[in-house]
């Protein structure tokens, strides 16, 4: 998707610190943090909602959530942290998903 911010952070087009990367998604810091920690995971297929993955996407998705929990101590999360996906509805967008690419808050540092 060519005006995707997402698309290019994972192109190399906009600088981000990516703090990891394989072939399923990049990890990056939050630009606007909601918690003292608070990264993204985000795919790098693009599509914008869960209900748009195909096998393969359900697949990786899965090893994004197992890649994450074995970047705890990486990520500076050994106390605990949440997961968070925001999805935009077909009525509207009470969820607050601000960008149409499918992405995963990691959040932690403090009580949430």
């Amino acid at each position: 998707m060519e005006d995707c911010i997402f698309c290019k952070i994972i192109k190399g087009e906009i600088t981000s610190n990516i703090v990891y990367q394989d072939e399923d998604f990049v990890i990056f810091p939050d630009i606007n943090p909601q918690a003292p920690i608070h990264y993204l995971a985000v795919p790098k297929k693009h599509f914008p909602l869960l209900k748009e993955m195909d096998e393969a996407d359900k697949a990786a998705l899965g090893r994004i959530l197992y890649k994450i929990s074995t970047l705890e101590s990486d990520l500076g999360l050994e106390n605990g942290y949440r997961v968070l996906i925001n999805q935009k509805g077909e009525q509207g967008n009470d969820a607050g998903q601000v960008v149409m690419h499918l992405h995963i808050h990691i959040m932690g540092g403090g009580k949430l």
